[in-house]
């Protein structure tokens, strides 16, 4: 996995975007809609802040996701594993696969990608949410070692008020 520079934003822009318009039953499941969810703004600002990453084939890019080496607060109300620091956990966002190498198992190499970042960053979690309707995430993340923790009612400019479910990995 690499870290994705500044100056190949409009790259990673595209591959989201090719998310969004080319993969069957998004809408369904994660719900995204580009310019929404994700959107140019949350884009620069992960990778403005280094926490944007790629997984390529070759020199083609084939997945992508963000990690933040902290979580935000609103995590904080989840009944999780261990109580930690919020410096202390790793959070994952915007994991997606490109469309053309669906079927791969790229998700599943991207969360051992984001486990050894997490672990060589002295981290000892990983959290993330996903939507209550996107089985195929779920399934990725039981399958991948992750945790079902509970559930909150949240705001999203793409859903409006829906149930998020968070899942953890003590590292």
């Amino acid at each position: 996995m690499e870290l994705v520079r500044t100056n190949d934003f409009e790259t990673v822009r595209g591959k989201y975007i090719d998310v969004t318009e080319n993969t069957p039953d998004i809408r369904q499941h994660a719900r995204w809609i580009y310019g929404r969810h994700p959107d140019d703004e949350s884009l620069r600002a992960y990778i403005d802040n280094g926490e944007m990453y790629v997984l390529k084939d070759g020199e083609e890019i084939v997945g992508m996701v963000a990690v933040v080496m902290h979580q935000d607060s609103d995590y904080e109300p989840i009944a999780w594993a261990e109580d930690l620091e919020n410096d202390e956990v790793a959070t994952l966002h915007l994991l997606a696969v490109c469309p053309a190498y669906r079927g791969r198992s790229l998700g599943a190499k991207i969360l051992e990608e984001v486990t050894a970042l997490a672990l060589k960053n002295g981290q000892r979690a990983i959290r993330l949410d996903t939507l209550f309707c996107n089985l195929p995430a779920q399934h990725m993340y039981e399958k991948a070692g992750f945790t079902y923790r509970g559930k909150q009612n949240w705001y999203a400019g793409n859903t409006g008020w829906i149930d998020f479910l968070f899942y953890e990995k003590v590292l």
